[in-house]
């Protein structure tokens, strides 16, 4: 049986695809290549180029290596984007998604797990946010994975598929070993592109809004390392071929950092200090989004080892090195 990874060429499927090696699994890769790397996806998984809502293509390769387990990372992930091109958002999260699902019913995969987001929640009304709080995204692109969680459920109630839609709060960081990062242009994600700041990559970073209701005025997130985030999908995995029902996680560590807070952090472990400008607010941002994390511990038995925001920082950091030592970009 094999495992198909949409998405991994990836910044999160390409860490996906490492962990499903390392644990022995059988690894197919489906990605179109729009954001994702080539160079990303080992040579020890099956890469083929493609898109996701191509139907016959995905049904070619559920089939032809007995596919049990769909790994949905692909997708469009940048909220601001979302807001300007919201039919775009919805094609390529919800409906492309509708027509792998599709395909997994038509080839009777029983295991399904979706790269969900906290954008589901829109702003809540109190943090830490649990899987059960109101669900009212304020952009397209958590309106569109919303949708898919919603056809997520209606098909496991119709059909034998059973899944988990993991809802990530702020993913950073990159792989310890340094195999693989978040090698995307124009990324938007803070530690990100203040990694870049700090490296000389960029001048200096945009702080989009300061009068937030929070502590310092900017808006405050969940940072979670993406090698435990890829490992609670493998504790996922195994929790859904041991016979666990469909459920919804939040993914995150419960504690929150401000945009100041992080930046601080990059200074402080890069030894850089660049600049700084405070710019207006960004549509689509709520002041804060926390995870209430006990749910998914207590379903996936989920031990994050890496949730310490330096080592997220150090991480991050040692890959934007490794990226401008490779493109000998300056």
């Amino acid at each position: 049986m094999s495992a198909l990874v949409t998405g991994g060429a990836g910044y999160i499927g390409s860490h996906m695809v490492l962990e499903l090696l390392g644990a022995g699994e059988d690894v197919v890769v489906l990605d179109n290549l729009s954001t994702g790397f080539r160079s990303a996806v080992p040579d020890t998984a099956q890469f083929v180029e493609g898109n996701v809502g191509d139907a016959e293509l995905v049904g070619q390769l559920l089939s032809d290596h007995a596919v049990d387990a769909i790994l949905h990372f692909a997708g469009s992930i940048v909220v601001p984007d979302s807001m300007t091109d919201p039919l775009g958002y919805y094609g390529n999260n919800t409906c492309s998604s509708r027509n792998l699902l599709a395909c997994a019913v038509d080839a009777g995969v029983p295991h399904f797990i979706f790269s969900s987001t906290a954008a589901v929640y829109g702003e809540p009304d109190t943090t830490p946010i649990g899987e059960d709080s109101t669900l009212r995204p304020i952009s397209p692109y958590g309106s569109s994975k919303l949708m898919t969680e919603m056809m997520l459920a209606d098909t496991a109630r119709a059909h034998p598929l059973r899944y988990v839609a993991l809802r990530y709060f702020n993913v950073a960081g990159a792989d310890p070993q340094g195999r693989t990062g978040q090698s995307t242009p124009r990324a938007t994600h803070l530690i990100k592109v203040a990694s870049e700041a700090a490296v000389g990559l960029r001048p200096g970073l945009d702080v989009y809004g300061s009068d937030y209701p929070t502590p310092d005025g900017t808006c405050v997130r969940d940072y979670i390392h993406v090698t435990d985030l890829v490992r609670a999908h493998l504790d996922a995995l195994r929790y859904l071929r041991a016979g666990g029902d469909s459920t919804v996680l939040n993914c995150g560590y419960g504690k929150g950092f401000s945009v100041l807070e992080v930046v601080d952090a990059v200074k402080r472990v890069s030894g850089v200090d660049f600049p700084v400008q405070t710019v207006d607010r960004r549509p689509g941002d709520p002041p804060a989004l926390v995870a209430g994390a006990e749910r998914i511990h207590s379903a996936l038995g989920w031990a994050p080892q890496l949730n310490d925001l330096d080592t997220i920082v150090g991480h991050a950091l040692s890959w934007e090195r490794h990226l401008k030592a490779t493109r000998g970009e300056g």
